[in-house]
């Protein structure tokens, strides 16, 4: 079950879109906006939904969490940043030269990262590979794996779902992040990934959509997902690109394009007036 109460967790999620903001623009590059459509869940996971210790990053008995969408990788650093990985203040150095902070997660570089990821379609496939390891050797820990719905248009994602239904991974979970947004446009003009839901119904999975924001949902997703047996799970998470932020709120420019500073101060300002109590 989770141990944390929703209300701090969306205080902690909060916490995570400020620090997307100012490491992104101290960087002046990265990719805002689908770091902030993401940091409810990312921070649902983090702060109760799986069991791991900071100060162990590599106890095996951890569950794991892999970043599919790794161009989103201002929210994985916020959130171990938060969760006690690293010092907050390291976040400034995002993109710089010499920081293990890249522009992409880099498990060699950096406690918590447990797959360099960034190519897209990789991440379900090397999610499996941790699922049915934890399987053969006999451990209880789960993996949890987020992927865009962009992403979704890589064939190695069908794949790699095929193959998790086939093996019975029910140790692992997969969230998408469906911010209807891809750097080119809407992803059903791109390349439609729809239905969602029932294509991952049709590869065997257990699928829950929920509103990837309200934090009791994706809460309740989590702890669903650990009762299922047999079969992988997939979490449609409806969200809004660049949540929180009112004039990054569903723009697709924000993709992946910084804030400059004066645009930095006012989507702080935005998310401290809505910081919840």
């Amino acid at each position: 079950m989770i141990n944390i109460d929703p209300s701090e967790a969306r205080v902690r999620a909060n916490q995570i879109r400020c620090h997307i903001i100012n490491m992104t623009c101290a960087a002046g590059s990265g990719h805002p906006g689908g770091s902030l459509s993401a940091a409810d869940i990312v921070g649902a996971l983090y702060f109760g939904g799986m069991r791991i210790d900071p100060a162990r990053p590599d106890w095996p008995d951890r569950d794991r969490f892999v970043l599919s969408k790794g161009h989103a990788a201002p929210v994985l650093y916020a959130a171990l940043a938060e969760r006690g990985y690293f010092p907050v203040e390291d976040l400034d150095s995002l993109r710089k030269l010499g920081s293990p902070l890249q522009g992409h997660p880099d498990m060699k570089k950096l406690p918590g990262v447990e797959m360099s990821t960034g190519s897209l379609g990789q991440g379900l496939s090397v999610a499996n590979g941790m699922a049915l390891a934890g399987k053969i050797d006999g451990r209880d820990y789960r993996v949890f794996v987020l992927l865009g719905d962009g992403e979704l248009q890589e064939g190695q994602v069908w794949e790699a779902a095929m193959a998790a239904a086939h093996y019975g991974l029910d140790n692992l979970t997969a969230f998408v992040d469906f911010n209807g947004l891809q750097i080119d446009g809407p992803v059903t003009e791109v390349m439609s990934p729809l239905p969602i839901a029932d294509k991952w119904l049709a590869f065997g999975w257990h699928v829950i959509e929920i509103d990837g924001h309200d934090m009791e949902q994706v809460f309740r997703a989590i702890d669903e997902s650990k009762t299922v047996k047999g079969r992988p799970t997939a979490v449609i998470a409806y969200t809004v690109k660049g949540k929180g932020v009112s004039f990054m709120e569903s723009v697709v420019d924000w993709h992946g394009v910084a804030p400059k500073e004066d645009q930095r101060d006012k989507a702080l300002a935005e998310l401290t007036e809505r910081r919840p109590d």
